[in-house]
């Protein structure tokens, strides 16, 4: 009976023992389970709207580690991958038992290992927990491995694996290589290329193209000639495959958006991977043309932009310089950010708050003459004076009495807590506080939020911060300004001269509707012009960081030509921002408004006398004297009108053609005549003192 029961007795022990080892494995497995730090221990990504880098941080070892997963590489490559380490990948649990058979047959054949029988499971592990190569190792490996297939899928483990896989010097991870040596993103991977990815983590080192391109040429065609074997590859693809060069050099990683990646990274700390608002192909074309630009600025000198979709607020490049690494223009301060003087742009929301205060239109009547406001005595720019002239040609000309005397009616705190309202950061510089200076850029503020505040403008009025990430929450919408002001704004804006690099009287701006202003700050140390159309909003920054003047450099033409160039950049929105007048505005000539809004006037105006001899002397300033004209068609067979522009005298003007006047608006520095021939004529124009100016000119 005691030998009958024996087997029994063995067997229920073999069990008891299985099962006790299964429970010392499930024990051990959740005891000590893979260490997965490596993996967290990632390359800091800073990714453009579509997904792709911008830029990325090294690891705190200095390591290149991005992170990727098989659907963001090439199917070929990862074809080709399993294909030549792990053809059974799919079906084994870790392990590869057939593989570890044939190895160790191979062993006893040769007294050598001829080929290894690690997984690329087995492989992940290594690259988890590095060990020098021993037998214990190895079954460490398995059991590791093991464990790994199961807490994760075979995706899962595949993108472990080509986060952390070996590509020489301090590159890990497929996208990390194919980005250093192919400049290009894995998922356009040539089959060349493909087969030199899955060469190198053999031997990274002793295998690097830069350093050893004949052994990297040889790795790869010895895998090529495998896929070609195993069905992966046609003979074709080969032998056009072992035509392609072998990278002689490593090329920098991604660098775009330096200042915008830093200031992500800082303020997102925990995020190994920030999803910017950045619009790649825009950024990387306006980094190249701010390279161009800076050629022609004086030395120390750079530039700053940036571009906002208005209805969404998102920023869509961020140039916080011209040349990140150029150490004599301070390429690495963020000029975006930096506090500075904003000269004069700030001018058309000082008019705004007086047009929603129903304190002026933009036909109202205004001085431009010396004047003083208490002990505050401003000049203008160009130190002449219009006389008489209206609100929209104030803003326009960017004329700073006639600013100053409606910021004197605004009020400037009231102007500082609107603009603090909407979440400006105002610097008065120590014990400063708000004044009239305020008008012509006696304060401190940024290119952020100047261009923030002009979005605003381009949407009826009406501010909200701005977007650097994906994941911005749309801020709380303040209105600034109302729907009626930021219309006549715009409406005067648009109107204004471009820059003379783009003057074309009959072809205003490219056809597109450009609201824009200019500012220069004090000692020319700022040059400034802001921008906007329907869709987009830009900002530029033109001087030097350290704010050393800049003579002869202001906005509108240092700056301007920048903004212009940039809107060419961009697609054309081909309508205007705030296309519908809202009901509540006024439009009409100066007689026809009420009389509280026919003139506005302030402070001390100096006598007349003084006055008219710093008035500017009236010239027609376009056509020019001894031009020759184009003409053009316009409806119905007859030529289109051709714009007559005076500058300087006294208003009311009036317009004569050989002699014939012309019917305009006196109160208007231009007028609109429509020629009747070719040939030449005579244009002349008479200011209130009775001074003309003359221009002949060709008509063909």
């Amino acid at each position: 009976m005691a030998r009958a029961a024996w087997p029994g007795r063995r067997a229920r022990l073999a069990a008891g023992g299985a099962m006790l080892l299964a429970g010392v494995a499930v024990f051990a497995d959740l005891v000590f389970p893979p260490d997965l730090s490596r993996l967290e221990d990632s390359t800091r990504l800073v990714l453009a709207s579509d997904g792709r880098l911008l830029r990325g941080f090294t690891t705190d070892s200095g390591v290149w580690r991005l992170p990727a997963d098989p659907g963001a590489v090439a199917p070929v490559y990862m074809k080709m991958l399993l294909a030549w380490e792990d053809q059974r990948f799919h079906s084994h649990p870790g392990v590869d038992p057939l593989a570890i058979g044939r190895a160790f047959g191979q062993l006893l054949d040769h007294g050598r290992i001829v080929s290894g029988a690690s997984t690329i499971t087995m492989q992940t592990a290594r690259l988890l927990e590095p060990k020098e190569r021993t037998f214990g190792a190895k079954l460490h490996q398995m059991w590791r491995a093991i464990q790994l297939e199961r807490r994760f899928g075979k995706d899962e483990i595949l993108t472990q694996y080509l986060t952390l896989a070996p590509y020489g010097g301090n590159l890990e991870g497929i996208r990390a290589a194919s980005l250093a040596w192919f400049g290009k993103e894995p998922r356009h991977l040539a089959p060349s290329e493909a087969a030199l990815l899955v060469a190198l983590p053999q031997s990274p080192e002793t295998l690097r193209p830069d350093r050893y391109p004949d052994r990297a040429r040889a790795a790869r065609n010895k895998v090529l000639a495998v896929m070609e074997e195993r069905g992966v590859l046609t003979a074709g693809e080969v032998a056009e495959a072992r035509l392609d060069p072998i990278p002689s050099r490593r090329r920098p990683m991604p660098f775009g958006a330096p200042h915008l990646a830093w200031r992500m990274t800082a303020s997102n700390p925990d995020a190994r991977i920030v999803h910017s608002t950045i619009d790649g192909e825009l950024q990387r074309a306006l980094e190249h043309m701010a390279l161009a630009e800076q050629e022609s600025l004086d030395s120390g000198a750079g530039l700053a932009v940036m571009v906002v979709e208005n209805e969404t607020r998102r920023v869509l490049a961020y140039l916080g310089s011209s040349d990140f690494f150029d150490d004599s223009r301070y390429g690495q301060i963020d000029m975006i950010r930096a506090v500075r003087s904003p000269g004069s742009t700030l001018k058309p929301f000082i008019y705004g708050m007086a047009f929603d205060d129903l304190m002026i239109h933009p036909e109202t009547i205004i001085a431009d003459m010396p004047t003083r406001f208490g002990n505050y005595q401003p000049e203008n720019f160009l130190k002449v004076y219009r006389g008489e002239v209206s609100v929209r040609e104030a803003l326009q000309q960017s004329l700073n009495i006639p600013a100053v005397t409606v910021l004197e009616n605004v009020g400037p705190r009231r102007l500082d807590a609107r603009l603090q309202g909407v979440g400006v950061s105002l610097d008065y510089g120590g014990e400063g506080e708000p004044g009239l200076p305020m008008a012509l850029g006696g304060l401190g503020t940024t290119l952020q939020d100047l261009t923030m505040l002009y979005a605003g403008l381009a949407n009826g009025g009406v501010v909200r911060p701005l977007a650097f990430t994906l994941d911005d929450k749309a801020g709380p919408p303040v209105a600034l300004l109302g729907e009626a002001a930021a219309w006549y704004v715009t409406r005067i804006l648009e109107a204004a001269p471009p820059p003379t690099d783009f003057v074309d009287p009959l072809a205003t701006r490219d056809h597109r509707h450009i609201a824009f202003k200019t500012g220069t700050s004090y000692g020319y140390r700022d040059a400034w012009a802001v921008g906007y159309d329907a869709r987009y909003t830009v900002g530029v920054w033109v001087g030097r960081p350290d704010g050393t003047p800049s003579p002869d450099r202001f906005g509108r033409a240092t700056a301007a030509p920048v903004l212009f160039r940039i809107f060419r950049q961009l697609p054309d929105s081909g309508r205007p921002a705030n296309p519908i007048r809202p009901e509540d505005t006024i439009v009409a000539a100066n007689r026809d408004l009420p009389p509280g809004l026919r003139r506005i006037s302030a402070g001390e105006s100096a006598p007349d006398a003084i006055t008219r001899s710093l008035i500017q002397p009236l010239l027609v300033s376009f056509p020019p004297d001894g031009a020759v004209v184009e003409l053009r068609a316009g409806e119905g067979g007859a030529y289109a009108a051709l714009p007559l522009i005076a500058d300087g005298g006294r208003k009311p003007l009036r317009w004569l053609v050989n002699g014939v006047p012309v019917e305009a608006s006196p109160q208007r520095r231009r007028a609109d005549w429509r020629p009747d021939g070719e040939g030449f004529v005579q244009i002349t124009v008479i200011d209130a003192d009775g001074a003309a100016a003359r221009a002949q000119v060709l008509l063909k």
